[in-house]
């Protein structure tokens, strides 16, 4: 067993992850009778994880984190163009036309995206003028244009049908193996790279080497959790994943191991009393590899999963806590 598989398999960290997943699965998904409290917030929280606002967060928040290192506040407008920017692509991802053709099966998620499909193509479409009019108004993102071309492309492009093979059309994520990485390489291009590049920095640095690197192994090790969600459905379609390959339990190894890299991957100028404190995300990433189904209700991964980047953010704002101050 991998150390951060020895590590998740303690009593306490079994009952942390059971009653959390007991928490978030009994309001969409429990056949007892749900405490009203619970009923109520259930359609706020379907609306918030389900139209990517969550993740949105968790986008701002991996990019404030970044720049909480170099002690120094996200700027808002950038702040805004990110969230509004990921709240763009994902959800334009889910209104796609042959999406909706695909039957929603037991996936709260799924039947909740295709009643708000008009709704999700609204939100999109206003994310969209917001983060183009943020971008137009930041003169040194317009400088970055050329680099940031590429991660947009491949984020437009990674759902979009390119190729018909076969009978079927083949977009970047139908690449085997593929889709994780890209899903990696991507967030952490714009999480690391992009506040390198606005605060000056070389990319080419060591320290912002460590950082892509160490965001990097963490994105995809977050990103098996996703394909371990969509066995079934990828094996369906044909699409070659970790899972359908290596099977879910070394799919999960792997996981642990891309972890356990960025852990040691300690970039240069953390302090020693710091260095401590942020494994905390990296053990929350691995008690959520480790315990990650298929059949884990929809809030599991929407809730849970990525609310382990959120974490993380909350983590370095912590430990950086009245250090940072104001870009200008």
């Amino acid at each position: 067993m991998m150390p951060g598989a020895a590590a998740c398999s303690g009593p306490w960290v079994r009952r942390a992850i059971g009653a959390a997943v007991s928490v978030v699965s009994c309001p969409a998904h429990s056949a007892l009778p749900v405490p009203a409290f619970l009923s109520v917030l259930r359609r706020p929280l379907d609306a918030v994880l389900y139209s990517s606002t969550w993740l949105s967060l968790a986008a701002l928040g991996l990019m404030w984190a970044t720049f909480l290192f170099w002690q120094v506040h996200i700027p808002a407008r950038l702040g805004g163009l990110i969230f509004s920017a990921t709240l763009f692509l994902y959800n334009l991802d889910s209104v796609l036309p042959y999406k909706q053709g695909q039957h929603p099966g037991l996936s709260k998620r799924k039947q909740w995206m295709q009643r708000h499909r008009r709704a999700l193509l609204v939100v999109a479409l206003v994310a969209g003028l917001v983060a183009g009019a943020l971008f137009l108004l930041d003169a040194r993102l317009l400088r970055l244009t050329p680099f940031l071309l590429h991660l947009g492309l491949i984020s437009v492009l990674y759902s979009m049908p390119l190729l018909k093979r076969q009978g079927r059309w083949w977009a970047l994520r139908d690449l085997p193996l593929l889709k994780v990485f890209l899903i990696a390489y991507v967030w952490a291009g714009v999480t690391v790279w992009i506040p390198a590049l606005y605060l000056g920095r070389g990319l080419m640095e060591p320290v912002v080497w460590l950082l892509f690197l160490r965001r990097f192994l963490f994105i995809l090790a977050l990103a098996f959790v996703f394909d371990i969600r969509d066995y079934t459905k990828d094996r369906a379609t044909g699409t070659r994943t970790f899972p359908g390959l290596f099977g879910i339990r070394a799919t999960k190894y792997i996981a642990l191991l891309a972890l356990l890299l960025a852990a040691v991957l300690v970039p240069p100028g953390t302090p020693a009393g710091q260095q401590a404190p942020l494994l905390l995300p990296l053990l929350a990433a691995a008690a959520v590899i480790w315990y990650a189904e298929e059949t884990r209700p929809d809030y599991y991964f929407a809730l849970l999963t990525d609310g382990v980047m959120v974490f993380q953010f909350v983590v370095v704002w912590w430990i950086t806590r009245g250090q940072a101050v104001s870009f200008s």
